[in-house]
Protein backbone atom coordinates (compact mmCIF):
# COMPACT_ATOMS: atom_id res chain seq x y z
CA UNK A 1 0.00 0.00 0.00
CA UNK A 2 2.81 2.45 0.79
CA UNK A 3 5.27 1.31 -2.37
CA UNK A 4 3.79 4.12 -4.42
CA UNK A 5 4.67 6.91 -2.08
CA UNK A 6 8.21 5.33 -1.46
CA UNK A 7 9.49 3.76 -4.68
CA UNK A 8 12.85 1.31 -4.04
CA UNK A 9 15.11 4.31 -4.62
CA UNK A 10 14.75 8.30 -5.53
CA UNK A 11 12.49 10.68 -4.68
CA UNK A 12 9.82 10.36 -2.43
CA UNK A 13 7.87 13.31 -0.97
CA UNK A 14 9.45 15.23 1.63
CA UNK A 15 5.94 15.40 4.17
CA UNK A 16 6.70 11.90 5.12
CA UNK A 17 9.49 12.56 6.78
CA UNK A 18 8.48 15.95 9.03
CA UNK A 19 10.85 17.06 11.86
CA UNK A 20 8.77 16.05 14.35
CA UNK A 21 10.12 12.56 14.13
CA UNK A 22 12.70 13.36 16.35
CA UNK A 23 10.17 13.81 19.22
CA UNK A 24 8.28 10.19 18.68
CA UNK A 25 6.40 7.96 15.85
CA UNK A 26 3.35 9.75 17.50
CA UNK A 27 4.29 13.00 16.63
CA UNK A 28 5.71 12.26 13.27
CA UNK A 29 2.10 10.93 12.54
CA UNK A 30 0.21 13.65 13.31
CA UNK A 31 2.72 15.78 11.35
CA UNK A 32 1.83 13.47 7.97
CA UNK A 33 -2.05 13.94 9.03
CA UNK A 34 -1.61 18.13 9.38
CA UNK A 35 0.08 18.44 6.05
CA UNK A 36 -1.54 21.43 3.75
CA UNK A 37 -3.26 20.07 0.39
CA UNK A 38 -1.52 22.55 -1.14
CA UNK A 39 1.99 20.93 -0.23
CA UNK A 40 0.86 17.17 -0.74
CA UNK A 41 -0.16 18.03 -4.17
CA UNK A 42 2.97 19.41 -5.07
CA UNK A 43 4.98 16.78 -3.77
CA UNK A 44 3.06 13.89 -5.08
CA UNK A 45 3.12 15.75 -8.64
CA UNK A 46 7.03 15.20 -8.59
CA UNK A 47 6.87 11.28 -8.27
CA UNK A 48 7.81 8.87 -11.21
CA UNK A 49 4.44 9.48 -13.79
CA UNK A 50 5.23 5.82 -14.40
CA UNK A 51 3.45 4.23 -11.59
CA UNK A 52 -0.17 5.60 -11.24
CA UNK A 53 -1.71 5.99 -7.24
CA UNK A 54 -4.48 3.83 -5.92
CA UNK A 55 -7.15 4.89 -6.16
CA UNK A 56 -7.73 5.74 -2.43
CA UNK A 57 -4.01 7.97 -2.63
CA UNK A 58 -5.59 10.36 -5.32
CA UNK A 59 -7.47 13.36 -3.15
CA UNK A 60 -3.92 13.45 -1.65
CA UNK A 61 -2.48 14.48 -5.21
CA UNK A 62 -5.43 16.28 -6.12
CA UNK A 63 -5.36 18.50 -3.12
CA UNK A 64 -9.57 18.19 -2.63
CA UNK A 65 -10.77 15.59 -0.14
CA UNK A 66 -7.24 14.38 1.28
CA UNK A 67 -8.57 14.77 4.94
CA UNK A 68 -9.94 10.81 4.32
CA UNK A 69 -6.53 9.88 2.56
CA UNK A 70 -4.09 10.76 5.06
CA UNK A 71 -6.00 9.66 7.85
CA UNK A 72 -5.75 6.11 5.77
CA UNK A 73 -2.36 6.68 5.42
CA UNK A 74 -1.27 7.68 8.98
CA UNK A 75 -3.28 4.09 9.83
CA UNK A 76 -0.83 2.55 6.89
CA UNK A 77 2.20 3.98 8.59
CA UNK A 78 1.57 3.13 12.09
CA UNK A 79 0.78 -0.52 11.32
CA UNK A 80 3.94 -0.96 9.21
CA UNK A 81 5.90 0.32 12.11
CA UNK A 82 4.11 -1.51 14.65
CA UNK A 83 4.55 -4.85 12.77
CA UNK A 84 8.14 -3.75 11.23
CA UNK A 85 9.95 -1.62 13.25
CA UNK A 86 8.58 -1.91 17.26
CA UNK A 87 9.72 -5.42 17.59
CA UNK A 88 13.68 -5.17 16.89
CA UNK A 89 13.22 -1.40 18.32
CA UNK A 90 16.24 -2.05 21.13
CA UNK A 91 18.75 -3.40 18.57
CA UNK A 92 17.82 -0.35 15.93
CA UNK A 93 18.13 1.96 18.62
CA UNK A 94 21.23 0.93 20.36
CA UNK A 95 22.75 0.84 17.05
CA UNK A 96 22.04 4.76 16.56
CA UNK A 97 23.01 5.25 19.76
CA UNK A 98 26.15 3.84 19.43
CA UNK A 99 27.32 6.07 16.21
CA UNK A 100 26.08 8.89 18.21
CA UNK A 101 28.56 8.18 20.98
CA UNK A 102 31.14 7.89 18.18
CA UNK A 103 30.37 11.41 16.45
CA UNK A 104 30.13 13.21 19.81
CA UNK A 105 33.39 12.01 20.99
CA UNK A 106 34.72 13.31 17.50
CA UNK A 107 32.91 16.56 17.89
CA UNK A 108 34.67 16.67 21.61
CA UNK A 109 38.42 15.90 20.64
CA UNK A 110 38.57 17.48 17.49
CA UNK A 111 35.42 20.42 16.89
CA UNK A 112 33.56 20.36 14.06
CA UNK A 113 36.61 20.03 11.34
CA UNK A 114 36.67 16.37 13.68
CA UNK A 115 33.02 15.35 13.59
CA UNK A 116 32.48 15.97 9.83
CA UNK A 117 35.84 14.15 9.20
CA UNK A 118 34.49 11.10 11.05
CA UNK A 119 31.52 10.34 8.94
CA UNK A 120 31.44 7.46 6.90
CA UNK A 121 34.14 7.05 3.67
CA UNK A 122 30.88 8.28 1.77
CA UNK A 123 31.50 11.70 2.97
CA UNK A 124 34.07 13.69 2.51
CA UNK A 125 34.88 16.81 4.79
CA UNK A 126 37.16 19.61 2.63
CA UNK A 127 36.40 22.72 4.39
CA UNK A 128 34.46 24.28 3.66
CA UNK A 129 32.57 21.56 1.83
CA UNK A 130 31.12 18.65 2.67
CA UNK A 131 31.11 16.05 -0.05
CA UNK A 132 28.75 13.41 -0.67
CA UNK A 133 28.61 10.67 -3.05
CA UNK A 134 25.00 10.99 -5.03
CA UNK A 135 24.09 9.88 -8.14
CA UNK A 136 23.65 13.19 -9.65
CA UNK A 137 24.91 16.62 -8.80
CA UNK A 138 23.17 18.68 -6.71
CA UNK A 139 24.94 22.00 -4.56
CA UNK A 140 22.67 22.23 -0.95
CA UNK A 141 23.93 25.84 0.40
CA UNK A 142 23.56 26.26 4.41
CA UNK A 143 23.53 29.78 4.11
CA UNK A 144 24.08 30.37 7.88
CA UNK A 145 21.58 27.56 8.52
CA UNK A 146 22.49 24.52 11.02
CA UNK A 147 23.22 21.34 9.24
CA UNK A 148 21.26 18.18 11.50
CA UNK A 149 23.19 14.87 10.70
CA UNK A 150 20.65 11.63 11.13
CA UNK A 151 22.57 8.43 11.81
CA UNK A 152 19.89 5.89 9.88
CA UNK A 153 19.87 2.42 10.34
CA UNK A 154 17.68 1.88 6.85
CA UNK A 155 19.59 4.32 4.66
CA UNK A 156 21.85 2.41 3.03
CA UNK A 157 24.49 3.35 0.05
CA UNK A 158 24.15 6.79 0.03
CA UNK A 159 23.24 9.64 2.31
CA UNK A 160 20.10 11.57 1.76
CA UNK A 161 18.58 14.76 2.42
CA UNK A 162 15.39 16.37 1.84
CA UNK A 163 13.92 17.38 -2.10
CA UNK A 164 13.05 20.96 -1.22
CA UNK A 165 16.19 22.89 -0.11
CA UNK A 166 14.02 25.28 2.08
CA UNK A 167 13.75 22.80 4.59
CA UNK A 168 15.66 22.52 7.85
CA UNK A 169 19.00 20.92 5.92
CA UNK A 170 19.21 17.10 7.16
CA UNK A 171 21.75 15.14 5.93
CA UNK A 172 20.49 11.05 6.69
CA UNK A 173 23.47 8.88 6.66
CA UNK A 174 24.21 4.70 6.63
CA UNK A 175 25.27 3.54 9.75
CA UNK A 176 28.09 1.34 9.68
CA UNK A 177 26.81 -2.02 10.23
CA UNK A 178 28.79 -4.85 11.96
CA UNK A 179 29.21 -8.16 9.85
CA UNK A 180 27.24 -11.11 11.53
CA UNK A 181 23.69 -11.81 12.81
CA UNK A 182 21.38 -8.32 12.19
CA UNK A 183 19.95 -8.97 15.74
CA UNK A 184 21.30 -10.86 18.64
CA UNK A 185 18.79 -12.72 21.08
CA UNK A 186 20.13 -11.69 24.66
CA UNK A 187 18.33 -14.94 25.95
CA UNK A 188 21.53 -17.40 25.81
CA UNK A 189 24.12 -14.89 27.43
CA UNK A 190 22.56 -13.00 29.90
CA UNK A 191 23.25 -15.93 32.41
CA UNK A 192 26.42 -14.99 32.06
CA UNK A 193 26.75 -11.54 33.47
CA UNK A 194 26.36 -12.86 37.01
CA UNK A 195 29.10 -11.53 39.07
CA UNK A 196 30.49 -7.87 40.24
CA UNK A 197 32.76 -7.32 37.58
CA UNK A 198 31.07 -7.16 35.02
CA UNK A 199 28.43 -4.96 36.68
CA UNK A 200 31.17 -2.70 37.25
CA UNK A 201 31.76 -3.35 33.77
CA UNK A 202 28.14 -2.13 32.85
CA UNK A 203 28.44 0.73 34.73
CA UNK A 204 32.21 2.02 33.28
CA UNK A 205 31.29 1.93 29.96
CA UNK A 206 28.37 4.84 30.91
CA UNK A 207 28.34 7.16 28.43
CA UNK A 208 30.67 5.41 25.97
CA UNK A 209 34.11 4.71 26.31
CA UNK A 210 37.15 2.71 24.50
CA UNK A 211 38.30 -0.76 25.78
CA UNK A 212 41.58 0.48 27.24
CA UNK A 213 39.14 2.96 29.26
CA UNK A 214 37.16 0.52 30.45
CA UNK A 215 40.02 -1.44 31.25
CA UNK A 216 41.25 1.59 33.64
CA UNK A 217 37.86 2.50 35.03
CA UNK A 218 37.28 -1.06 36.37
CA UNK A 219 40.41 -1.70 37.19
CA UNK A 220 41.21 -4.56 35.17
CA UNK A 221 43.67 -5.79 31.94
CA UNK A 222 42.84 -5.09 28.42
CA UNK A 223 42.28 -8.06 27.67
CA UNK A 224 39.96 -8.87 30.44
CA UNK A 225 38.17 -5.72 29.73
CA UNK A 226 37.97 -7.04 26.47
CA UNK A 227 36.61 -10.16 27.14
CA UNK A 228 33.99 -8.81 29.37
CA UNK A 229 32.96 -5.97 26.49
CA UNK A 230 32.55 -9.47 24.27
CA UNK A 231 29.83 -11.37 26.74
CA UNK A 232 27.97 -8.02 26.97
CA UNK A 233 27.71 -7.67 23.57
CA UNK A 234 27.00 -11.08 22.55
CA UNK A 235 24.46 -10.62 25.45
CA UNK A 236 22.51 -7.78 23.60
CA UNK A 237 23.66 -4.82 26.35
CA UNK A 238 25.95 -3.12 24.49
CA UNK A 239 26.60 -2.05 20.73
CA UNK A 240 30.86 -2.17 19.85
CA UNK A 241 31.69 0.95 17.37
CA UNK A 242 35.16 0.80 15.43
CA UNK A 243 36.65 3.93 15.26
CA UNK A 244 40.58 4.12 13.58
CA UNK A 245 42.43 1.49 15.61
CA UNK A 246 40.19 1.77 18.59
CA UNK A 247 36.78 0.89 19.78
CA UNK A 248 33.78 2.72 21.27
CA UNK A 249 31.10 0.57 23.21
CA UNK A 250 27.99 2.02 24.19
CA UNK A 251 24.80 0.60 26.03
CA UNK A 252 21.81 -0.32 24.56
CA UNK A 253 18.65 0.19 25.91
CA UNK A 254 18.39 -3.29 27.74
CA UNK A 255 21.93 -2.96 28.71
CA UNK A 256 20.50 1.00 30.46
CA UNK A 257 17.72 -0.55 31.61
CA UNK A 258 19.29 -3.65 33.27
CA UNK A 259 21.71 -0.95 35.08
CA UNK A 260 18.87 1.11 36.32
CA UNK A 261 17.14 -1.69 37.84
CA UNK A 262 14.56 -2.60 34.90
CA UNK A 263 12.84 0.74 34.85
CA UNK A 264 13.58 1.60 31.66
CA UNK A 265 12.35 4.82 29.52
CA UNK A 266 12.37 3.74 26.26
CA UNK A 267 10.06 2.63 24.22
CA UNK A 268 9.39 1.61 20.63
CA UNK A 269 9.84 4.44 18.66
CA UNK A 270 10.05 6.77 21.24
CA UNK A 271 11.21 9.77 22.08
CA UNK A 272 14.06 9.54 18.95
CA UNK A 273 12.88 6.95 17.21
CA UNK A 274 15.12 6.54 14.33
CA UNK A 275 15.82 10.03 13.90
CA UNK A 276 18.19 10.99 16.94
CA UNK A 277 18.56 14.45 17.85
CA UNK A 278 22.22 14.45 16.76
CA UNK A 279 24.82 17.23 16.76
CA UNK A 280 24.06 19.70 14.64
CA UNK A 281 27.12 21.01 12.90
CA UNK A 282 26.57 25.24 12.40
CA UNK A 283 28.36 26.76 9.59
CA UNK A 284 28.64 30.71 9.21
CA UNK A 285 26.96 31.65 5.76
CA UNK A 286 30.71 31.96 4.51
CA UNK A 287 30.99 28.13 4.95
CA UNK A 288 28.61 26.64 3.05
CA UNK A 289 28.09 22.93 2.96
CA UNK A 290 27.58 21.13 -0.60
CA UNK A 291 26.56 17.93 -1.88
CA UNK A 292 26.49 16.49 -4.38
CA UNK A 293 23.48 14.44 -5.63
CA UNK A 294 19.85 13.65 -6.22
CA UNK A 295 18.93 14.86 -2.78
CA UNK A 296 15.54 12.77 -1.92
CA UNK A 297 13.78 12.84 0.95
CA UNK A 298 15.54 11.67 4.46
CA UNK A 299 14.98 7.37 4.57
CA UNK A 300 14.19 6.20 7.69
Amino acid sequence: MLAPLVPQRGYFPDFLTPPEGVISVEEAMEAVRATPPERLRAEISKLPAGRPLPAWMRPMADGDGSDRALARLVDTLRDYHRAAIAPHWSHLHGRVEADRAARGRALLDGGVDGLLSSLPATMRWRSPVLEVDYPVDRDLHLDGRGLLLLPSFFCRRTPVTYHNPALTPVLVYPLEHASGPALVSPARSLVKLVGSTRSAVLEGIGAGCTTSELARRVGVSLASASQHATVLRDAGLLVTLRQGSAVLHTLTPLGAALLRGGASGDRPGGPRGDRPAPPAADRPADRPVVTSGTGPSPRR
